[in-house]
């Protein structure tokens, strides 16, 4: 170096005394050699190639120290700044810690609630999804109801529109009913009726004309059907105004089972002083027939709970059960079981002379005393023959019995009540017995 340079930088070291012996080897090192990276500690790339003198660290650090300074006056303040402001969220974490002071305490346990109410609320999910299924299963039921009524619907409406197509037809009746009419059947046949089928009668105390089954014959006797039975077809299980008015069917061929009613009884048999005749007919299951003639045969009026009476029993190998029956129950069997001046029974209207209902345990209405040797009207049972077991809880015979003509536990296959004008009797050809006729009385 020049001689001036060592004065001056002799003058710039002044103030880095303390660092004499190292600057002295520094430049000493300087001027031995060139600086390279691997003989020299480049402290940075502004320096060059070249290792700092003591001299250019001085001048860089004087350039340098400025801006270092004021980032670190920066760095300073963004501490202050940030010291400031953790002091601040410190502060309000205290100020938040004091407004809930709980909250840390119990929040363990609010998990626990928590986890217990979701627990609950999953499990009323799952109630109210099975609940929803079983909603489902049902609506799917009620709407294959509902298709499955609307299916029924439709065929009642196609129905209903058949029937209303027919109506607008002109009416036909298919029954053929007789033109003649009269008082009864008798009247009829007087008025030169010979066929046997369904009339209209009126009595003359009836206030309207009714159908009836006229069994004529050629001589022209006129017999006015009260009951049949044929097959059990009907059940004569009926109550008092079911009686009164009648039941069963009316067929021009006289095929069908029914009661003709008892007031209808009560007007043809009580219209004049003429008395009639009512015929019993039977016919078991082996087929053979009988009947039982009662004269001046009259059934009461309803005051008089349509009250049987009769004066004579004419014959008939059927054999008189209206006068009753002993059975060999009792002594008094026979004055338990006629019918003559019994009143009408059903189970709804008991006028039996039993502490029972007679027509209630047999299950049909009759003229019942205590209770019957005679019972039309009772159970149809095919074969026949019939046991206790087979009549039910009480026991009792209630088949279609006619106890003088077959034991009361054998019913009938067939059987008939019919009327007529007691002076027609003898007009059938043959002349009939009446000279050994029992007179009677009622009891």
């Amino acid at each position: 170096s020049a001689p001036g340079g060592t004065d001056t930088m002799g003058l710039r070291l002044c103030s880095w005394a303390p660092l004499g012996s190292l600057l002295s080897l520094l430049v000493s090192t300087s001027v031995a050699y060139v600086a390279t990276r691997e003989n020299c500690c480049i402290l940075d790339e502004r320096f060059g190639s070249f290792c700092p003198t003591t001299c250019g660290i001085a001048d860089f650090i004087s350039k340098y120290h400025p801006s270092v300074d004021n980032d670190l006056l920066e760095m300073e303040r963004l501490l202050q700044r940030i010291s400031n402001a953790t002091v601040t969220a410190d502060h309000l974490i205290q100020h938040i810690q004091g407004l809930y002071p709980s909250e840390k305490q119990t929040l363990p346990n609010s998990i626990d609630d928590f986890t217990q109410k979701s627990r609950k609320i999953i499990d009323e999910i799952i109630r109210y999804e099975n609940t929803i299924l079983s909603h489902e299963n049902t609506i799917q039921q009620l709407t294959d109801t509902h298709i499955m009524n609307g299916n029924r619907i439709t065929e009642l409406k196609q129905k209903i529109a058949q029937l209303e197509s027919l109506c607008q037809e002109p009416c036909k009746d298919r029954t053929e009913i007789q033109e003649t009419t009269g008082r009864d059947c008798q009247d009829i046949a007087n008025k030169g009726a010979r066929k046997s089928g369904l009339y209209f009668i009126k009595p003359q105390r009836a206030k309207q004309s009714f159908l009836v089954y006229c069994e004529i014959d050629s001589y022209g006797n006129g017999w006015t059907v009260l009951q049949r039975r044929l097959d059990g077809s009907e059940d004569f299980s009926k109550n008092w105004v079911q009686y009164k008015e009648g039941f069963g069917h009316l067929s021009p061929d006289d095929t069908t089972e029914f009661w003709l009613g008892n007031e209808k009884m009560h007007l043809i048999t009580t219209q004049s002083t003429l008395p009639y005749t009512l015929r019993i007919e039977l016919e078991d299951w082996s087929g053979k027939k009988s009947t039982a003639d009662y004269a001046v045969f009259r059934v009461g009026s309803e005051e008089d709970k349509y009250r049987l009476t009769y004066a004579y029993f004419i014959g008939g190998d059927a054999g008189d059960a209206f006068d009753g029956f002993h059975f060999g129950d009792d002594p008094s069997d026979k004055s338990y079981t006629y019918h003559n001046g019994m009143r009408f029974s059903t189970h709804d209207n008991d006028n039996d002379n039993y502490e029972g209902n007679c027509a209630e345990q047999d299950g049909s209405g009759w003229w019942m005393n205590r209770c019957h040797a005679g019972h039309l009207n009772g159970k149809y049972y095919v074969g026949g023959v019939y046991t206790a077991e087979d009549a039910g809880p009480s026991g009792f015979d209630n088949g279609i019995i006619w106890a003088t003509w077959r034991d009361r536990w054998y019913s009938m296959k067939k059987s008939a009540m019919k009327i007529i004008p007691f002076n027609r009797l003898s007009v059938d050809g043959q002349q009939h017995n009446l000279g050994n006729v029992k007179q009677v009385r009622p009891q």
